[in-house]
């Protein structure tokens, strides 16, 4: 079982991501973003960064890559697919997921440990957690705030496409407060899926957060239950 980890120019989470996969078992390999052809991948993960320098808007040029046709066609043959960070906001720009990533609230660069209630645990990536198991999972963006018109939130709420949320922290002596919602995202998303649920866009960084010594091992499941998610279906 092999996952593409598409490197754009301007990536910099990429070898980030293929150690998390490394780490529980799943080969990763490098994909530049000029290929046309992902044979041989079960699975498509598209990392953090700044592609193209983020010019245009974040993600807006990456959505032309070649690659990106092979990506469309591994998520509407079901595959999965997951976009974190920069990748979630090429996901949105590539109309693979609705909405979109603008700038944060606060008008900074945000760099921190958050905290994510996870709400759906039936998808590749987050059988390994509880329903409403709060993670602490590290952010760092620009342009991290969720926006989606009321019909679109409306209509992901109802379906249940929202898979974490902002949440306060659960310790009971609190680091955060009521500031929890990092970037003023609407309904406080984090991370959303397709109707299908085989492709999901964060804007927390997983990969970040594999081992205790990084500050959490949250992360960990996320891709514990993509490895298993694909030997089912291998």
């Amino acid at each position: 079982m092999k996952v593409a980890v598409i490197q754009f120019p301007g990536s910099n989470c990429d070898q980030d991501a293929v150690w998390a996969l490394q780490q529980v078992g799943l080969k990763a390999e490098l994909v530049w973003h000029t290929a046309t052809k992902l044979e041989g991948f079960q699975a498509a993960l598209l990392p953090g960064g700044f592609s193209y320098g983020d010019y245009l808007r974040a993600g807006a040029l990456a959505k032309f890559s070649p690659v990106m046709q092979e990506v469309r066609r591994m998520a509407e043959r079901g595959n999965p697919v997951v976009g974190i960070c920069n990748g979630f906001q090429v996901l949105t720009e590539a109309g693979l997921l609705p909405g979109a990533l603008l700038a944060n609230t606060n008008l900074h660069f945000t760099c921190k440990e958050v905290f994510l209630r996870v709400e759906r645990t039936d998808l590749p990536f987050t059988a390994g957690y509880k329903p409403g198991q709060v993670l602490k999972i590290p952010i760092a963006h620009g342009e991290g705030r969720y926006y989606a018109d009321s019909e679109t939130l409306e209509r992901l709420e109802q379906n249940n496409q929202v898979v974490f949320r902002y949440a306060p922290d659960p310790s009971p002596n609190p680091s955060v407060g009521e500031g929890f919602n990092p970037n003023g995202s609407l309904n406080h998303i984090a991370g959303i899926a397709n109707e299908a649920g085989n492709v999901l866009g964060m804007m927390p960084h997983p990969e970040r957060a594999v081992e205790s010594a990084l500050g959490s091992a949250d992360g960990l499941p996320f891709f514990t239950s993509l490895k298993q998610a694909l030997e089912v279906v291998a």
